[in-house]
């Protein structure tokens, strides 16, 4: 059995009944350390083939009744997670910017049995886990009217030059043809072609001979890209951003 399983089995035994909302509902160790671990693997940026960087600051919210409980428990709750998040960051490779460090935070909005978890990447955070369990949340301000959100517009970052993806299919290849051509030896005539689907971005393989990848992951098909993403074909390095409309465009 693996350290990290161990952990997990001090960590379920040691808080067992802790969270427990009304109605049955209930909020398990488990499931938040496994909830960090996700957060750290679906916001990890690879930098170069050696680095990863990892999120390493996270914010469990929670609702009020669970909040309640978690702070009765406090230290030890939070030192377990962390040891939980460092040992992953290990077994992955990731490199930390400093110390792994977990809060604990009220949300009214969640209902009891219901959390979240925020994931930061945070460089003063002390080596070593650390628990700063947050306060409740100061009276809220009085109300201001809606505002509609800023449109945000698809950018990719190639070498210092931005290209506003402003069609639903951009092809990126070593052709005259393309979209956005790559000159790059090991990149494909069509290597890689970026769809926009609602709301959402994807990167979709053509076939390349070298492959293409999104965050260090080779694309089987197609991958969702995020705010960050780091695109890899050939020695070209591209990053995918979302900036508001009036930022779009090339530059």
């Amino acid at each position: 059995m693996g350290l990290i399983d161990n952990v997990e089995r001090g960590l379920e035994k040691l808080v067992t009944s802790v969270f427990r909302g009304a109605g049955g509902s209930e909020v398990k160790p488990v499931e938040i350390a496994t909830r960090l671990r996700n957060s750290m693997d679906a916001k990890s940026l690879t930098i170069s083939q050696e680095r990863t960087l990892a999120p390493n600051s996270f914010m469990v919210r929670l609702s009020e009744s669970d909040f309640a409980k978690a702070r009765e428990w406090g230290s030890p709750l939070a030192q377990e997670l962390c040891s939980i998040a460092m040992e992953h960051a290990k077994s992955q490779g990731y490199t930390l910017q400093g110390g792994i460090e977990v809060n604990f935070r009220k949300d009214i909005e969640l209902r009891s049995g219901v959390f979240e978890v925020d994931a930061t990447t945070s460089e003063s955070n002390p080596a070593g886990p650390r628990l700063t369990p947050a306060a409740p949340p100061a009276p809220a301000a009085p109300p201001t009217p809606p505002q509609e959100p800023a449109k945000l517009l698809p950018v990719l970052d190639i070498a210092g030059q931005r290209y506003a993806l402003n069609h639903a299919n951009i092809v990126l290849g070593r052709s005259a043809e393309a979209d956005i051509p790559i000159e790059d030896p090991g990149v494909s005539r069509k290597h890689l072609k970026i769809e926009q689907r609602g709301t959402t971005s994807w990167a979709v393989d053509l076939g390349s001979t070298n492959g293409s990848f999104v965050n260090g992951q080779r694309v089987v098909g197609e991958a969702e890209l995020l705010d960050g993403s780091n695109i890899a074909m050939g020695q070209t390095r591209i990053v995918f951003r979302l900036l508001p409309q009036a930022q779009g465009g090339r530059a």
